[in-house]
């Protein structure tokens, strides 16, 4: 998919919207009309099951069940309303693809409840990077949304009061949606992809600070550098431009997500974190950083299992705790099962003396015997063709990242990694 590719008609905002018009038909045409009314030109995608919309949409239920390779009766009788909807949204997946391809759209805005947003989703991540896309929903920003479903570059809009018809609050909504993506379409731009792109990973400087060396770092050496904030969703964002090779090289070096997925908080980035660069065969510098700690929301009350354990409040929404000297072996074998997968080449920077900077001596997160035991477990769990260097060095030293640095300058110098463009 060539994300660079250009409408011919500059002026002509076509907006594919997505919804189930059998019941939401009033909600629909407003949003339609405001687009039209900011200058944009509606596209109506109806994934309607049951019977057709009060209107006649550019593209029918009919056409979705086609795109999907299976007759609207097949979709009507598989099984329930949930098989029914998955079949809905593998055609309109299919079909919002090649409209895109083809030049039909430049950007969509999908409405929904629980069923909506559920297919919803999916329509948006066939999307690629750039692409405006914004989903209005019954359930926006809940916890009822995983994150491996989210795309990196969806917008989301809670649709207030929005269940059963319109009304003030309703219009208020989905006005504001219909402008922000028909401004998002004229003015938005894509990635230019003019230089290879670094991904790495990291937490607010207070915490990690090594992007400050790398980053300028790289960018003299001629490299585009991405930081992702690894909260949850930075994470997720990360992985999910890695599954589409949208990286040169990664220098994942913040892997506290892993932890948190673990532990079974709400910070987290899915199941897959640290898995998809090197299933893309992406070649990966990874670290430990921030390993040892299990972020939480600091607005809920502290868990039982966590009462005793060493804490830190690093703003009124999160809050980090340590894990214990045996979850830490767990996670360093976790760790190295996750990167064994990879298929590129790989490399594991070992700072010795400290993975985030609120485990120093006197810090709040100091635990000497569990990164003793991270270290001990790692070192005997990484495999052999994964590179293990080990830096006796805090990673928030310059010998971290110059020993960073080094490493991706032998992979340049070897061909693994593409030359920069300066």
């Amino acid at each position: 998919m060539d994300d660079s590719r250009k409408v011919e008609d500059p002026s002509d905002i076509a907006i594919l919207i997505v919804g189930t018009g059998d019941t939401k038909s009033a909600e629909l045409l407003f949003i339609a009309e405001t687009v039209r009314q900011a200058g944009g030109r509606p596209v109506m995608m109806d994934v309607s099951v049951l019977k057709d919309p009060p209107y006649v949409p550019d593209y029918s239920r009919f056409d979705i069940a086609e795109s999907a390779g299976v007759s609207m009766d097949d979709i009507i009788h598989s099984g329930d309303e949930n098989t029914s909807m998955a079949l809905m949204a593998t055609g309109a997946m299919a079909l919002a693809e090649r409209l895109y391809l083809e030049g039909e759209i430049r950007g969509t805005v999908l409405l929904g409840g629980s069923m909506g947003t559920d297919l919803a989703l999916d329509v948006a991540a066939v999307l690629p990077l750039g692409v405006p896309k914004l989903l209005i929903s019954t359930i926006a920003h809940s916890h009822l949304l995983p994150p491996e479903r989210i795309s990196p570059d969806l917008m989301t809009i809670l649709w207030s009061g929005g269940l059963y018809g319109l009304n003030e609050i309703c219009r208020c909504i989905l006005s504001q949606a219909a402008g922000a993506i028909v401004g998002a379409a004229r003015h938005g731009c894509k990635p230019r992809k003019d230089k290879p792109l670094v991904g790495m990973t990291s937490l607010g400087s207070s915490c990690l600070s090594y992007m400050k060396i790398l980053k300028p770092a790289l960018e003299a050496r001629g490299y585009d550098v991405a930081v992702f904030h690894s909260t949850g969703m930075g994470g997720r964002a990360f992985e999910a431009i890695a599954a589409k090779r949208g990286f040169a090289a990664v220098m994942d070096f913040c892997i506290q997500e892993v932890s948190n997925h673990h532990h079974g908080t709400v910070v987290t980035s899915g199941a897959d974190r640290l898995e998809n660069a090197g299933l893309a065969g992406i070649p990966q510098i990874v670290a430990p950083g921030a390993i040892d700690m299990i972020d939480l929301p600091a607005w809920q009350v502290m868990p039982a299992h966590f009462a005793d354990r060493p804490y830190h409040v690093h703003n009124r929404l999160l809050g980090s705790v340590t894990s214990t000297v045996e979850k830490r072996r767990e996670l360093a074998r976790l760790v190295a099962e996750k990167l064994m997968k990879g298929k590129g080449p790989r490399a594991f920077l070992l700072p010795l003396t400290g993975v985030q900077e609120w485990d120093r001596a006197g810090e709040p997160l100091h635990d000497p015997d569990g990164h003793i035991a991270f270290i001990e477990e790692i070192s005997t769990s990484l495999p052999d063709d994964i590179h293990l260097e080990r830096v006796d060095a805090h990673i928030n030293a310059p010998e971290f990242a110059e020993r960073a640095l080094a490493i991706f300058d032998a992979w340049v110098a070897e061909g693994v990694i593409p030359k920069g463009q300066p």
